[in-house]
């Protein structure tokens, strides 16, 4: 019998504050130097390192019946597209999270709401590709489904004009499991600053279902807005068609301007 790589989720602490599922999930990843991604840590985290490199992930996904605590899903605000830029970090006990460095969604009153608690929302046009019209524009929430193979996304910032277009074609016949691919997933929180803290926000749902994936359509720039540059095709590209994720309150890492990174500094 083989063992599941998968880590089970620690237990979420109590109250839920959030319930949402996150579908059709585009994972694209790069290798990036270690001093590179560690100057975009907060305080008291740095990055999780694997084969001797630091890894730079932009992630797409359709948010659905996103709520607060375990209520049902909000009409409208609770339904949209998600693109993300992030990294991954690592405490000292081992707790493993990731950093956002911009995320963008098509919902204004939840980017204001969300930029209010510290995590870098962007207001933006963003479209979901599906199978049967990769390449087309417009795409809604709602539209298409990778089922047939192909999921990608399309984001146009309102601000500052950066765009992105990136698309897969997964091989439902395959898994993944390797331990690059679960580094790069089997996340269970994100680490964030906010007014002069680092918080953790911890979360909980199963494994992914993961397959391995081709690029079809890579035109990003969401990468290199955030400040990092990246060269060549990704190294890692996966896809699931998604999981239900719950959201705990937030924990205190470190408090106050004088906390020093590492000892002796």
């Amino acid at each position: 019998m083989g063992v599941d790589p998968w880590p089970i989720a620690p237990a979420l602490p109590a109250p839920t504050i959030m319930d949402q599922r996150w579908l059709d999930a585009v994972f694209l990843h790069w290798r990036i130097p270690e001093d590179v991604a560690a100057s975009f840590m907060p305080s008291g985290v740095a990055p999780d390192i694997f084969d001797g490199s630091a890894w730079v992930g932009l992630i797409g996904f359709r948010m659905q019946g996103a709520g607060v605590g375990r209520g049902p899903g909000i009409p409208y605000f609770g339904n949209f597209n998600e693109i993300n830029v992030r990294l991954y970090s690592r405490e000292p006990d081992g707790t493993r999270g990731v950093v956002f460095l911009s995320l963008d969604a098509s919902r204004l009153a939840v980017v204001v709401a969300a930029r209010a608690a510290g995590i870098p929302y962007v207001w933006s046009r963003a479209c979901f590709l599906g199978a049967d019209s990769l390449g087309a524009k417009g795409r809604t929430a709602g539209s298409g489904s990778a089922g047939a193979g192909g999921a990608g996304y399309s984001v146009r910032r309102f601000r500052g004009g950066a765009r992105s277009e990136f698309a897969v074609a997964a091989d439902l016949d395959a898994e993944a499991a390797d331990p690059l691919s679960i580094h790069l997933t089997a996340r269970f929180g994100l680490h964030t600053r906010f007014r002069g803290r680092t918080l953790y926000v911890p979360n909980a749902h199963s494994p992914w279902t993961l397959y391995p994936a081709q690029v079809t359509l890579l035109a990003d720039e969401l990468v290199g807005a955030a400040g990092i540059h990246v060269a060549g095709p990704p190294e890692s590209v996966l896809f699931s068609p998604g999981v239900r994720t719950q959201f705990g309150p937030p924990r205190v890492l470190v408090a106050g301007p004088d906390y020093c990174r590492t000892a002796g500094n």
